[in-house]
């Protein structure tokens, strides 16, 4: 049985909550871990920590973008960090990070974690 873990950021709690449901929904034949993170920005490193250990992960949180460049630089940041682990370590990683202008957006964008998961389920079974 293959090993899946979700790394979750958990900074918007209703967001992230939604997320997880969404992908735990077509995982029923996989193992799968999950561990949360504060935030988006802790969600590589705990992919990288955990790299050996998996066979995909699953990477679900939520920025929305503030008065500050901040969330840019956090988006474009987690992106390109999972894309490298990815790449790198040839482990598909399901990037499910929403990013949104406010809360409705996000609300809205809820089961974007479906896709990730179908994502990385695609990539195994290559």
């Amino acid at each position: 049985m293959k090993k899946i873990l979700i790394v979750i950021a958990d900074y918007y709690d209703e967001v992230s909550s939604a997320l997880l449901k969404s992908a735990k929904y077509n995982l029923s034949n996989f193992s799968v871990k999950i561990i949360k993170v504060p935030g988006v920005f802790e969600i590589p490193i705990t992919i990288s920590k955990n790299i050996k250990k998996y066979d995909a992960f699953i990477a679900l949180g939520c920025v929305i973008k503030g008065e500050t460049p901040h969330f840019d630089f956090i988006s474009s940041a987690s992106t390109n960090a999972i894309m490298k682990l990815s790449i790198e370590n040839k482990k598909p990683i399901g990037n499910g990070i929403i990013t949104c202008l406010n809360m409705k957006q996000a609300i809205a964008r809820g089961k974007k974690g479906k896709e990730a998961a179908k994502a990385v389920i695609s990539v195994l079974a290559q």
